[in-house]
């Protein structure tokens, strides 16, 4: 298969995974969930779904388990939508990625809160300091 095939599929299957998720399925277990991507193997019989859960472990392993008991309904949905010779298994991979950028940023900022307290200077403000190192790059490389 091509790799512009494949990516198709791919995004198809992300687009149609992702909307039944949101609009179709019932299921308590599965919320929160982002579908971030898919990749689908050359001979497209298998798609590796991506996803990321906001919540912790618990709430993660509860959505996976939601997301598994849903695999067949989901194959059917993607299955009706790409129309190939052959509908590719699903297999969902939970992504921490999200999460755990989240946690870190939190860290940093909380550090940057503290470090301020202690040496008595007032935080900036992260966009009007981008603003004004960007104007100095500009002025600076047009120059």
């Amino acid at each position: 298969m091509s790799a512009r095939r494949t990516a198709r599929v791919a995004s198809m299957v992300r687009e149609v995974v992702s909307s039944a998720i949101l609009s179709e399925l019932r299921d308590p277990r599965i919320r929160n969930v982002t579908v971030l991507g898919a990749e689908v193997s050359p001979d497209l019989r298998l798609a590796r779904v991506r996803i990321s859960v906001m919540g912790d472990e618990k709430a993660a392993a509860l959505t996976m388990h939601g997301l598994n008991s849903a695999k067949g309904y989901l194959q059917a949905r993607v299955g009706a939508y790409i129309r190939s010779r052959y509908t590719p298994e699903l297999r969902f991979i939970l992504d921490d990625g999200v999460r755990k950028s989240v946690e870190a940023a939190a860290i940093i900022r909380e550090a940057l809160e503290q470090d301020a307290a202690m040496h008595g200077t007032v935080a900036v403000d992260d966009e009007s300091e981008s603003e004004d190192s960007e104007v100095g790059l500009t002025d600076s490389a047009g120059g």
